[in-house]
């Protein structure tokens, strides 16, 4: 088996994230192939090797899966890479994603645990809260388009007029802002050239309160009239109310979505949202669940696990705009938030002000030196960092207090799977496991684990 050879085969299963697994007969090894499903037979060519694992490139679907039963709910499905599962039932696209869970966990887990399987969206389309859409091109030299990136391309993207994984407005102010930049001709950021001035679309809108913050991201390389823009935008028929119009300047080289500086062009630079009755505030860049009626369940089955905790001090690690800590303070003594990011500890210590909640606290800083500052022990400790899990700096910190019980929530499985080896080293036992489908359609599910610490002298050695 060569680079560049090309081969024919079943995709057995679909591991996290995204990586189907085909058995090669005739080499008698099996190869990963990205963006495939479950039983479609594909045609890929041999690209990489990888610790004597092979990794193919997915060159055509040649017959269907069975599980494919559904016809597409959006007119640039599959070539998307926004979602990958509308042809699968939800049912099926579960099934699946418990399956991926459960073999990393069973993997990462060191004792037995209870594994609770997944629990379902309520809303399995128009879910999100916040897209990031980008300008381009969907093929060099053409049109500008505004949307998501073409699946396995950072550069070609998609017009995503009819987004299903959003509500409808979102779908018509896209359409408004690209029609209304073709016709000014304005040309988006190249990203190779570091010339241009169109970069993101920004767009959060709040499912219970219907509040929408529209941010154009732009360079500094030429000067527009937005104003014309921001009134069309107010003159769309939309089911909700746009709250704000924001300009925000980056001229950063790196393809992210941040702030050099921001221009209220409309309104106010924050929107509402509603979680358990009570509201948030939320701002441009602070951090927010993306699907608020899955963050109802989410935060649900975190009040479940963490279980009684009156009389208890709850420190709410990597906290966003302190939803989370909001959610618990009403069952607990006192709740501490900690968050990197300022403007969402801002945001957070008004919502605790807003909802009449006395017993939070909240401490802008990066985990690793707040712990170091912050007076008193916790009780009670809940985790939910960034995809790319806990710094392994803080990670000892946290376990140096040596709670009795810790939730852990992570939206990348195989980020938890490499915190649990320290954790369980350090004396903690995973009890039980659940997920919950806060992104369907997509490969990605958050997932939620209970340890608790056992006894030192029931502490059993563990591989390290």
């Amino acid at each position: 088996m060569k680079k560049g050879m090309i081969y024919e085969g079943i995709i057995e299963r679909v591991d996290f994230p995204n990586k189907g697994i085909v058995f090669i007969p005739e080499e008698e090894k099996y190869v990963t192939v990205k963006n495939g499903m479950p039983g479609q037979k594909i045609r890929f060519v041999i690209n990489k090797f990888k610790k004597g694992h092979a990794e193919g490139r997915l060159l055509e679907v040649l017959e269907k899966s069975p599980l494919e039963t559904r016809v597409p709910v959006c007119s640039i499905f599959p070539r998307c890479g926004g979602c990958m599962y509308q042809t699968m039932p939800y049912e099926e696209q579960m099934k699946m994603k418990a399956d991926q869970l459960r073999r990393v966990m069973d993997e990462a887990v060191k004792e037995k645990y209870v594994f609770e399987g997944i629990k379902p969206s309520p809303k399995e389309f128009g879910y999100r809260n916040k897209m990031e859409f980008s300008f381009g091109d969907e093929y060099k030299d053409g049109p500008l388009s505004l949307g998501l990136h073409k699946k396995g391309s950072t550069y070609d993207v998609l017009t995503a007029s009819d987004c299903k994984l959003v509500h409808e407005d979102m779908n018509r102010i896209l359409v408004c802002v690209l029609e209304h930049f073709r016709e000014q001709k304005a040309g988006y950021y190249k990203k190779m050239q570091h010339t241009g001035y169109l970069r993101h679309l920004l767009l959060r809108r709040g499912d219970a309160t219907g509040e929408i913050l529209v941010s154009l991201v732009t360079t500094t390389q030429e000067e527009h009239d937005l104003q014309p823009l921001v009134r069309k935008l107010l003159d769309l028929e939309l089911e909700g109310e746009i709250a704000g119009v924001l300009h925000i300047l980056n001229d950063s080289l790196a393809d992210v979505v941040k702030s050099d500086e921001t221009r209220i062009l409309y309104g106010r630079d924050y929107f509402y949202e509603k979680l358990f009755g009570l509201q948030f505030k939320i701002t441009p860049f602070s951090f927010f669940q993306p699907n608020t009626r899955g963050a109802e369940v989410l935060y649900e089955t975190v009040r479940e696990y963490i279980g009684d905790i009156r009389n208890l001090r709850v420190f709410d690690l990597f906290s966003g705009t302190g939803t989370i800590s909001q959610v618990l303070a009403p069952m607990a003594k006192e709740v501490v938030g900690v968050e990197i990011i300022e403007e969402a500890v801002e945001a957070a210590k008004e919502n605790a002000k807003s909802n009449g909640i006395s017993n939070c606290k909240f401490i802008a800083g990066d985990v690793f030196q707040v712990l170091n500052e912050v007076e008193g022990k916790p009780d009670v400790i809940v985790l939910d960092p960034p995809r790319e899990g806990i710094h392994p700096k803080a990670l000892p910190k946290i376990l140096d207090y040596g709670v009795e019980k810790i939730v852990y929530i992570s939206c990348k499985m195989t980020s938890l799977a490499r915190d649990l080896e320290m954790m369980q080293m350090r004396g903690y036992r995973v009890e039980k496991i659940t997920a919950v489908d806060q992104f369907c359609e997509t490969v990605h599910v958050e997932t939620v684990a209970l340890l608790s610490h056992k006894k030192p002298d029931s502490i059993i050695n563990v591989k390290v």
